[in-house]
């Protein structure tokens, strides 16, 4: 029965990128070109751009080269945490932080990042056990059931089958001025919370320093602090892309921003790292947890010949296949470095989908997560993680055909 449950919450999503295709030429979103400086109304107040591009090495190497100054200068735990995105699943990570506190030995993060759902947990997990109580209402407080409710339909005239309202009524309740004040004075000691979007426009993974972002204290980082949160969980087709303006010379250009686990499915070391295959000094000391939003375990079943049942299955493989790679990579840079990594994520025979944002079915995930993490049970080495799987499923024999 926890399988059918499961697949219902997936079929739904197969029907979503089916309607979507077949809805491409209806909803579309007007782009403006590029804006002189010099013609805008409103005075322009520049600040530091709180944005690590690929390209920018200096400061995508502060991911990793941040832990290893605490750590040489005995500050800091050296801890890393990685959110991953999977929708209502969040509800699970929501339950190991906050599960986490209660068994007494959930560290202080130097860094923690989110992408998508995880996004939206990053900022209380960030701040530690003081903003649990905050988390848990984020989640199992009845606010996120109505994100894809029938009246959240957003009809022909955008280019998403869904609104964003929901979505950032969620946001706009749970980021405010203190919290961003919170973030601001974590930042201020050398902490980092990063958060991911993709931008369209250049199909890159965009990297936001949410701390500096929250240092600035004005309404203006108050209000680009959401947006960012809102376009990190903004599935495409499902939710409009969130337009972000950035200044280019003399210009200002509108970028196209949506779920940042379009390119990856959670930030642990920087790609550009992953690949230089290099030691890091230091990163011995430091530890690494991924806490995954969903299922990585792969699963056998007989696909109906539909085209949703079809879409379903091959996002479904694709997003965990991605996973387990990101897992591997990050693990192997661990192994290397003599880094100490964990893994969280919800049990393969568990009942669990992505797009079930109903009140109960959150808070029963919610309580998953916070029961494994208070038995000791959630984090395991990434060795076990991809070792996992499900029972497998026996095949169907052929039938013998009966005697005449």
């Amino acid at each position: 029965m926890a399988r059918r449950s499961g697949s219902r919450g997936w079929l739904r999503l197969g029907a979503v990128v089916a309607l979507a295709a077949g809805l491409s030429a209806c909803g579309t979103l007007a782009r403006i070109d590029p804006l002189p400086v010099r013609t805008l109304d409103a005075p322009v107040s520049p600040t530091q751009d709180p944005r690590i591009r690929p390209g920018d090495q200096v400061r995508s190497h502060e991911v990793i080269a941040l832990f290893n100054r605490r750590l040489a200068q005995h500050e800091g735990t050296g801890a890393v945490l990685a959110l991953s995105g999977g929708g209502a699943n969040g509800a699970f990570g929501a339950g190991v932080l906050v599960g986490w506190s209660e068994a007494g030995n959930r560290p202080q993060f130097d860094i923690v990042t989110g992408i998508s759902t995880g996004a939206l947990t990053a900022p209380f997990a960030f701040l530690g056990a003081d903003w649990d109580d905050e988390l848990r209402e984020a989640y199992t407080g009845g606010g996120a059931s109505n994100i894809l409710s029938p009246r959240a339909l957003a009809g022909l005239i955008h280019p998403s089958l869904y609104s964003s309202a929901p979505l950032r009524r969620l946001v706009e309740q749970n980021v405010t001025p203190e919290l961003l004040r919170a973030i601001a004075a974590e930042h201020a000691k050398g902490r980092r919370l990063l958060v991911v979007t993709t931008n369209l426009d250049t199909q890159e993974s965009v990297v936001w320093d949410m701390g500096q972002l929250a240092s600035q204290g004005d309404e203006q980082a108050l209000l680009l602090f959401r947006e960012v949160l809102v376009a990190s969980a903004s599935i495409p087709g499902v939710f409009p892309p969130v337009m972000i303006s950035a200044l280019q010379g003399d210009q200002i250009v509108e970028e196209m921003h949506v779920d940042g686990g379009v390119n990856m499915p959670f930030l642990g070391v920087p790609e550009d790292i992953l690949a230089a295959g290099q030691q890091v000094p230091g990163a011995n000391r430091a530890a690494l947890y991924v806490l995954i939003n969903g299922q990585t375990g792969r699963t056998t079943g007989v696909v109906r010949g539909s085209l949703p049942a079809i879409l379903t299955r091959t996002y479904e493989s694709m997003s965990k296949a991605s996973t387990r790679t990101h897992l591997a990579a990050n693990a192997a840079f661990a192994a290397r470095n003599g880094a100490s990594f964990h893994v969280a994520s919800i049990p393969a025979d568990a009942d669990a989908s992505a797009l079930n944002f109903e009140h109960e079915s959150m808070v029963r995930v919610f309580e998953m997560g916070r029961a494994r993490a208070l038995a000791g049970e959630a984090w395991v080495s990434p060795a076990a993680e991809l070792a996992a799987q499900p029972p497998a499923v026996a095949p169907i024999a052929p039938q013998t055909p009966a005697a005449n």
